[in-house]
């Protein structure tokens, strides 16, 4: 009788050598088009799948070129990442170097930035090309614990031949993706690697519990910045009269005054001071403050008029709203669960009800609560142009799609019933 995939699972784990030579034939099988002992998991399936339509090579090791150092230390500076590195050693380090694991940190752009743990597992990680400045995007070097989960957005064990490049086979590796609790958008990956007899089905929910904690700091943080805003604030705004608020520089608001509170405004990608239409507040004047934005309304808002709402989901880890029209355009990146929101809303223009997204993201049209309250957050940046009862874009505004040219691309993070069908559905082009 064939194994399941997660009966492979627990194999490795009692027997590294059968589950490594049992994958090893699953993979030959699958890339030759033969019959393979035993179905692939379906996130390792799905990568493979992008590798062969993007065509990475399975059998030869490709390696693109190394960052030089002076632009790792810019990259690291940079990144977000940086500050919850000790929350990252601290959950992962001690362990991973008892387990002849190494710890590494990619940024969103899968170039390694940071590597840590077992000396003698760094130097196996150097003939692998697992180095520090080295682009692991699953583009770039096929199915792998950095670039997969990326593109996934959720976490992701690659063990042996599920890696897609024959060269890998001989590594097990753990990844979990690292948001930025502001905008949702991806910063990175954590990953936690090591050779095919560190493996254990452990590791990839410790990952994923480390990254989690990273984020939780980084939502801490961000309080943080928040409250030393609204002390510089609060003397300002105590002075003016009309409609105003204090917001950081990604629009999330600090303080207000005259006005209901918001949490979060839609400011464009680069503001400047100056006079500017922002939606749910119309005409607005806006001026640095601190560390943030001061945002004077209108004593009217202005109407924004007929619209032309652009939805990019054409990207494999980014997509963002863009609304035209109005006095000013603006747009929004999206986190995961926004972009398939929006993406079922654009393609059932009539709408859906609660149950009817509860069904279409879950496969449970008793998921109700979870869609309301991720709507209202939808509805806090796109409210102007959204209707509800049943959830819809409103009828003057002009909607368009910007997709992946290879239907299968759509959204591959999601598993919402209802995007994975018209991922299927579609004719490749």
């Amino acid at each position: 009788m064939a194994l399941s995939p997660m009966d492979v699972t627990r194999l490795a784990a009692v027997d590294t050598t059968r589950a490594a030579r049992m994958l090893s034939e699953v993979r030959s099988a699958r890339l030759s088009g033969g019959r393979a002992p035993v179905a692939p998991r379906p996130v390792i399936e799905q990568s493979w799948e992008r590798m062969l339509r993007s065509g990475v090579d399975p059998e030869h090791d490709f390696r693109s070129g190394l960052l030089p150092l002076d632009e790792v230390r810019r990259r690291r500076e940079a990144s977000p990442l940086r500050h919850v590195l000790p929350v990252l050693r601290e959950g992962l380090l001690s362990v991973a170097d008892v387990a002849h694991h190494i710890m590494v940190v990619a940024d969103d752009e899968g170039r390694l930035l940071w590597r840590e743990g077992s000396a003698p597992v760094l130097r196996k990680a150097d003939g692998l090309g697992f180095e520090l400045g080295a682009d692991w995007r699953e583009e770039v070097v096929g199915t792998n614990g950095v670039g997969t989960p990326a593109v996934t957005r959720r976490p992701v064990q690659v063990f042996a031949s599920e890696h897609f490049v024959r060269s890998q086979a001989t590594w097990t590796c753990a990844g979990a993706p690292i948001s930025d609790p502001r905008s949702g958008r991806l910063l990175g990956v954590v990953d936690v690697s090591g050779p095919l007899s560190t493996m254990h089905p452990a590791t990839l929910a410790w990952v994923d519990s480390v990254a989690k904690l990273a984020e939780a700091r980084l939502r801490e943080l961000h309080v943080q910045s928040l409250e030393r805003l609204r002390a510089v604030a609060a003397p300002v705004l105590a002075r003016l009269d009309g409609r105003a608020l204090v917001t950081d520089r990604d629009g999330w608001t600090a303080a207000v005054t005259g006005m209901p509170y918001l949490e979060r405004v839609v400011l464009p990608r680069h503001p400047v001071a100056g006079r500017r239409w922002l939606p749910a507040l119309g005409a607005c004047t806006v001026e640095p403050l601190g560390e943030g934005w001061l945002v004077r309304a209108a004593e009217e808002p202005v109407a924004s008029g007929g619209v032309r709402i652009v939805l990019d989901l054409g990207q494999p880890r980014r997509w963002s709203v863009r609304v035209l029209g109005g006095a000013e355009a603006w747009t929004r990146e999206l986190s995961p669960r926004h972009a398939e929101l929006l993406y079922l809303l654009a393609v059932h223009r009539t709408g859906r009800s609660a149950a009817g997204l509860a069904e279409d993201m879950f496969g449970d049209p008793a998921r109700t609560v979870t869609v309301r309250a991720e709507m209202s957050r939808v509805r806090r940046y796109l409210g102007a142009y959204l209707e509800h009862r049943p959830y819809r874009f409103c009828g003057a505004a002009e909607v368009e799609l910007a997709l992946p040219e290879d239907p299968r691309d759509l959204l591959p993070h999601s598993t919402a019933p209802a995007v994975a069908a018209h991922r299927t559905s579609a004719p490749p082009p």
